[in-house]
């Protein structure tokens, strides 16, 4: 959650209300992987378990003194709420995942080890004076839970950064065209963005793309984040889809995505499960239409101009993707009506916003 920690800090130092933020992040310490290739996911997460837990609570432990209160912008971090004070502690969660292993018997990160540091994080959590959720969502999945306190939490959406806009910039539209290729007329392109996790249903998105290319013969599929892992490669030569057919790229500064997101017809996001879900803001913004799915988070993030789709009915998306695209080349106003709504909605989150609310709730803590 780099991006909502760099617009809150950015937002807060540009107060003037005698508030003064600082950032406390220790140097990364690399132990394993000093010894083994960084690109050893293995090694990096070992090293990253071992700085989390070891590195980062000893160094706040030498700091604590400096602060009146602290913010932890990643619940992931909780356990640093037993280290800094619950009573002067806010902590943002943006979902439920990573509290997973120890909530679901037969979750696929049970694994003991997981199960204890999600259980020290889950300490941490109910431990805060305050709790800020991305969104309604997972403030409700937090109570049935009882992960913490209801009279505790709060709802204080995430903003789009205003890089995000359907204005064209030279430069990043030249760094797309340089990764996706010059756009051709009779290309109907999809952009999903975020990583291959299992709930976020790549799956389900290849098949879709496949159902749509039967369509569609000339449909392309722009794939930002981490790429796809060897199953969902298999899944690619199972289903036939041409590699030329999906464009992958890492994860790209935001006025390069920003291009992406006006460079396509379409954004989708097909996740299982989310706690916030900026693409479907991030492309509205841009005045891409978004599909998504139909789950609680996205329900109340992407607005009136979103369409829905039931999670994994794969005839369902790909119907509404083709009616999109009739749309886009039939019914000029009523897509332009489409992508104006879009960005009338996603106007409404703002970082100023996000970040005011957040002072509030500083403000009620001390």
């Amino acid at each position: 959650m780099d991006l909502a920690s760099d617009m809150l800090f950015k937002e807060l130092a540009a107060q003037r209300d005698g508030l003064i933020p600082s950032r406390i992040r220790p140097r990364f310490v690399r132990r394993f992987t000093r010894f083994g290739p960084t690109s050893a996911k293995h090694l990096f997460n070992a090293d990253r378990l071992l700085n989390r837990f070891l590195d980062y609570p000893r160094y706040l432990r030498q700091r604590i003194g400096e602060f009146d209160l602290f913010h932890v912008v990643d619940h992931t971090y909780a356990h640093l709420v037993s280290v800094a004070g619950g009573k002067r502690c806010v902590v943002t969660c943006h979902d439920i995942d990573a509290f997973r292993a120890a909530l679901e018997a037969n979750c696929d990160r049970g694994s003991w080890l997981m199960a204890k540091m999600a259980r020290r994080i889950i300490d941490g959590l109910r431990g805060a004076a305050a709790v800020s959720c991305d969104s309604a969502a997972t403030r409700d999945d937090l109570v049935r839970y009882r992960l913490a306190p209801d009279e505790r939490l709060s709802v204080n959406p995430n903003g789009v950064a205003e890089v995000f806009t359907h204005r064209t910039d030279p430069c990043a539209d030249a760094a797309a065209r340089r990764l996706l290729g010059a756009p051709k007329r009779d290309r109907f392109e999809i952009v999903n963005v975020g990583s291959t996790i299992p709930r976020k249903r790549i799956d389900v998105l290849l098949r879709l793309f496949a159902a749509l290319r039967r369509e569609m013969a000339g449909a392309r599929l722009i794939r930002v984040g981490g790429a796809l892992t060897p199953s969902q490669r298999q899944l690619m030569r199972e289903l036939d889809l041409p590699a030329d057919s999906i464009v992958e790229t890492p994860f790209v500064p935001r006025e390069v995505l920003a291009a992406i997101y006006r460079h396509a017809a379409i954004a989708v996001l097909p996740s299982q499960y989310e706690g916030f879900g900026f693409p479907a803001l991030e492309a509205q913004a841009c005045g891409t239409p978004v599909v998504l799915s139909d789950i609680a988070a996205l329900r109340e993030i992407g607005g009136p101009a979103a369409t829905f789709c039931s999670v994994a009915d794969v005839q369902q998306w790909t119907e509404a993707i083709l009616t999109l695209a009739q749309e886009r080349r039939e019914n000029a106003r009523q897509r332009r009506e489409r992508v104006e709504a879009g960005i009338r909605w996603a106007a409404r989150f703002t970082w100023k916003d996000h970040a005011q609310r957040v002072v509030q709730l500083y403000q009620s803590i001390c």
